[in-house]
């Protein structure tokens, strides 16, 4: 094997259990209509918070239709247009998870509905826009802190001792409950 064909070793927040947690969330609080805005589905990381909505649907028994999927780039602008796209094909929405802070907020903005009355909303990231928007968002929180040094530790592990094997770190997420959902 080339050194070229080994994988990157890489450190990672838990996109599939993040998104599965916020999505059971949303399901313990009664919700039964959930939508989700992705972000541009040939990224990994949008592709692996997709599964996790998927996965959290699938695990209460419910179908995943993809009617109830909307493809976001990771902006406002894409949270507005997706919100309303979904909402035209199934008015009956009463919970989203958006896989960004800034693609929620554009939702919370389009939505037309009360925001956690009518539909609950949570966002991915836990940015500082997060707490700024109306309601506060809840949102799924990444460690970047500790992913920054987890990112370190690995570099200087490898730079001491090159393993030669592609080295995944996938650290926790958390649900930040916030007045959205």
């Amino acid at each position: 094997m080339s050194p070229t064909s080994v994988p990157p070793s890489h450190v990672d927040a838990d996109n599939i259990g993040g998104a599965r947690s916020a999505v059971s969330y949303l399901l313990k609080q009664g919700r039964t209509a959930i939508a989700t805005i992705t972000g541009p589905l040939d990224m990994y990381v949008a592709q692996s918070r997709l599964h996790g909505y998927r996965n959290a649907l699938e695990q209460a028994g419910l179908k995943s239709p993809r009617s109830m999927v909307a493809e976001g780039d990771f902006t406002e602008d894409s949270g507005r247009r997706a919100v309303t796209e979904l909402l035209e094909r199934h008015p009956e929405i009463d919970g989203l998870l958006a896989a960004s802070d800034t693609t929620a907020a554009g939702a919370l903005r389009a939505a037309g509905r009360r925001v956690p009355e009518d539909v609950a909303v949570i966002g991915f990231e836990d940015f500082p826009l997060a707490q700024r928007t109306e309601p506060p968002l809840t949102t799924v929180r990444q460690p970047l802190r500790e992913r920054g040094r987890a990112m370190i530790r690995l570099l200087l592990e490898e730079m001491e001792e090159p393993v030669g094997a592609c080295r995944r770190i996938i650290l926790r997420t958390e649900l930040v409950v916030c007045e959205s959902a």
